[in-house]
């Protein structure tokens, strides 16, 4: 490429200098007329990019008519649509943004990562606990198929009460096939930072892949809100970074057939309810048959004063940890509250727990469950006690590592250093420590892996690229043909001006005679 731009260069300078083999000078391009062939030569641009508005993808101003034109395209254009959004612009929406037709896209025109992404902004009123709660709705009748990439979804909560309404996206319903990856997605302004609806139980294959999803909620009572809720059948939630939950990092509303593999939900600031989820009755009647979670990541909170030599525990300035790192049975989320509902037919395999938990994994309710290859890894602390609002009846269980309640779980394989209890209910009431030397040290994902939204390789295919693998030349080596070439155009700049000045000082000479 440098080496083309090089040659073409040479060719441009030797135009420009009007020289030709006979006596006489005969004409001096000028440079508009240069251009008429070659617009896009890059030393001769006339119209930097940046001091245009790009006319591949839709601007975001207006801003009082981007709701209406961003809807507009999707309901005008057909299936296979996809709607282009400008790099690293707020989109300051008033309404949810409304896919229409089967294989429809949004998303950033370059599929870029990181702050690179364009931004749906939430900015729809609110009134009375009522509003605008949703950026994108996936759920209409024929979005099978359709793709959320490579954006940013804020929902600009900013600490306030809860608005009833739907999650920060909204997708699933009746469709098959729909994707969702590389999204950023934050400060919920109700329940949820991504919801997969089941429709009429008739969601199918939804995948959740490589995003980067929180803060969600808050930690005051009843102000939570999950990072990925999903209640979409056969679905795959994979390679996510959820990062401050504060209700369930990863809810599974039973999703039958669904694989939950490989996800980091991690806490810093916040307490989090559970990091994993499957104690949903509803919509699917407990039915978790054929849904396996594995692979996982679930660190809980870690010390955050200076470790001392020979330490291992340390205070948590905001006293965060996982009540629940992976949930399991009705029960131990809603105490007696659904009676003798249970959760059916799950499996839990090979997930791994870091920090603090009240509990690494608790069961209760739960039939023909298969938990096995469940772990403790690094520095961990299992801490917390009865808070006010744990039933008067209830015998809440010393904080543990993994629990079962012996009287509530049949037919089930479970890991053997799984502790019995006898009385697994309501066990997010209890409370952490207030201050105190429990937290264990240890690092969070934050600070020592990328997340899918930054720098990395993507771990879908799909995203535009034009290098594989371990081709192509190193960064020095670039850098100094680079530098090569400029001194190289230099040079040649500086001797095209002296046989152009020799070329004109002849033509004078000629002239006279």
């Amino acid at each position: 490429m440098l080496l083309d731009t090089l040659i073409h260069t040479l060719a441009l300078l030797a135009t420009l200098s009007g020289v030709t083999h006979g006596r006489h000078v005969t004409t001096y391009a000028h440079r508009r007329h240069v251009l008429r062939d070659v617009i896009d030569h890059p030393l001769f641009s006339r119209s930097p990019a940046e001091l245009h508005g790009r006319a591949d993808c839709e601007p975001a101003d207006p801003a009082n008519t981007v709701t209406d034109r961003l809807n507009t395209l999707l309901n005008s254009s057909g299936p296979g649509y996809t709607l282009p959004l400008c790099p690293g612009a707020q989109y300051l929406i008033q309404a949810p943004i409304i896919f229409f037709a089967q294989d429809q896209e949004i998303s950033t025109v370059g599929y870029p990562t990181g702050d690179d992404r364009a931004t749906l902004v939430v900015a729809g009123p609110v009134a009375n606990g009522q509003g605008h709660t949703t950026a994108v709705d996936g759920t209409c009748s024929s979005c099978s198929g359709v793709k959320l990439r490579h954006v940013q979804i804020n929902g600009t909560r900013r600490g306030a009460s809860p608005t009833s309404g739907g999650a920060n996206i909204e997708m699933g319903g009746s469709n098959s096939n729909q994707l969702i990856e590389f999204v950023r997605s934050y400060d919920p302004r109700s329940w949820s930072c991504l919801h997969i609806a089941e429709g009429a139980l008739s969601c199918n294959n939804v995948t959740v892949q490589n995003n980067d999803i929180g803060p969600c909620g808050s930690d005051a009572f009843q102000q939570w809100a999950d990072g990925i809720s999903v209640s979409c059948q056969n679905s795959l939630v994979r390679n996510n970074m959820v990062n401050n939950p504060t209700d369930g990092g990863i809810v599974l509303f039973g999703a039958p057939g669904t694989l939950v593999e490989n996800n980091t939900i991690w806490v810093e600031t916040m307490t989090l309810l559970g990091g994993i989820n499957m104690v949903d009755y509803d919509p699917w009647n407990g039915n978790y048959t054929n849904t396996i979670v594995r692979n996982n990541v679930i660190e809980g909170g870690f010390a955050t004063d200076v470790e001392a030599a020979g330490d291992t525990k340390g205070t948590n300035e905001d006293d965060a940890i996982i009540k629940i790192g992976i949930a399991i049975g009705p029960r131990t989320w809603f105490g007696d509250q659904y009676l003798n509902n249970i959760s059916l037919s799950g499996t839990v395999l090979n997930n791994q727990l870091s920090g603090a938990f009240g509990y690494g994994i608790a069961i209760s309710s739960a039939q023909n469950f298969t938990v096995q290859g469940n772990v403790l890894v690094g520095n961990t602390s299992f801490i917390g006690s009865r808070g006010p609002n744990c039933s008067t009846t209830d015998t809440t269980p010393d904080p543990a590592a993994f629990v079962q309640d012996q009287n509530t779980v049949q037919s089930s394989n479970i890991q053997s250093d799984v502790k019995v209890i006898s009385d697994g209910d309501s066990l997010t009431c209890i409370m952490p420590p207030d201050g105190g030397d429990y937290w264990p040290y240890g690092g969070n994902p934050s600070s020592s892996q990328s997340s899918p939204g930054s720098s990395g390789t993507p771990l879908s295919t799909g995203s535009p690229s034009s290098s594989s693998g371990g081709g192509g030349l190193s960064g020095g080596a670039k850098a100094g043909i680079a530098v090569g070439v400029i001194l190289g155009v230099v040079a040649i700049g500086a001797i095209t001006y002296f046989i152009r000045k020799g070329a004109l000082r002849r033509a004078r000479t000629a002239g006279r005679y």
